[in-house]
Formats: structure tokens, C-alpha cells, sequence
């Protein structure tokens, strides 16, 4: 889970990234701010996978390309999530 980034680095970038892809896939009223550090977390774990089987970098450091990778993870995370329980929102 390095991706050059520390602890707290996580926690900043994962909190980001998981509320704006909150906000897109329209979780955000739900979800809280433990709930936008884990699902951001979580994502830039999927993003990195996912980017990474495109021929892509994953996560690099604290920078824009990281926090792009992981709010597509989120994004896609949050709307399997949807998906599988069927919530709209």
C-alpha cells in the first residue's frame, strides 16, 4: 500500500478522492468522512490494479496522477457497491 506515500499521505489522498467520487456516484449523504477515507483508499488500491493492467502507473506519490487513479478506483468501487446492494443512492 506504499505507492510513496505515508500513512497520513493515504489518509489525505484517500479522503479526496473518496468524497468527490461520493459526490459523483451520490453516496456522499451516506457515507461520512471514515466512510470517504476507506472507499478512497480502497479505490486507489482498485485504481492501481486497474490501471496497472492498462499498461499504466498506479499510485506514485502525492501528486494528480495519484489522485486520479485513485478516484476512478472510488468511483468504480462505489458504483459496484450500488450495484450489489441495489441501492439508488
Amino acid at each position: 500500500m506504499d505507492g510513496g506515500l505515508g500513512f497520513i499521505g493515504w489518509i489525505i489522498l484517500g479522503g479526496l478522492a473518496g468524497w468527490i467520487a461520493s459526490k459523483i456516484a451520490g453516496t456522499d449523504k451516506n457515507q461520512g468522512l471514515l466512510g470517504n477515507i476507506i472507499v478512497g483508499i480502497l479505490g486507489g488500491l482498485l485504481g492501481g490494479f486497474l490501471f496497472g493492467l492498462l499498461g499504466g502507473a498506479g499510485v506514485t506519490g502525492f501528486n494528480i496522477w495519484s489522485f486520479l487513479v485513485a478516484l476512478v478506483g472510488a468511483v468504480v468501487l462505489l458504483f459496484i457497491w450500488k450495484l450489489v446492494t441495489g441501492k439508488k443512492s
